[in-house]
């Protein structure tokens, strides 16, 4: 096997990773259905659904910004998490928080 891959180029080996890549992803997408219709059956056995027992999975929605850069629109922040070089800078400049606030 390995002597066949000397013969090969960078641009086929590239192309061989990502097949390669892909197929493993698709193995684990397979799996993974079949866990969990397994799980799915033995939960219908008791009377419940899969989501019942485990709980729906919720995505949490992107933070709404709060605050703006004056200097530059495109900066903002929700008010989670580490403030931003820019706030800290401003603020360590004697500026108020709350005259960011976007409104």
């Amino acid at each position: 096997m390995a002597k066949d891959l000397d013969k090969l180029s960078l641009a086929e080996l590239k192309q061989l990773r990502k097949d390669v890549d892909a197929a493993i992803a698709s193995y684990h997408d397979r799996e993974k259905a079949k866990a969990r219709a397994a799980l799915e059956e033995k939960a219908k056995e008791f009377g419940f659904s899969l989501d019942e027992i485990v709980g729906k999975k919720t995505r949490r929605s992107k933070s709404v910004a709060k605050y703006r850069n004056p200097q530059n629109a495109a900066e903002t922040w929700s008010g989670r998490g580490r403030r931003p070089n820019w706030l800290e800078e401003a603020l360590k400049q004697g500026a108020q928080l709350e005259s960011f606030l976007i409104r």
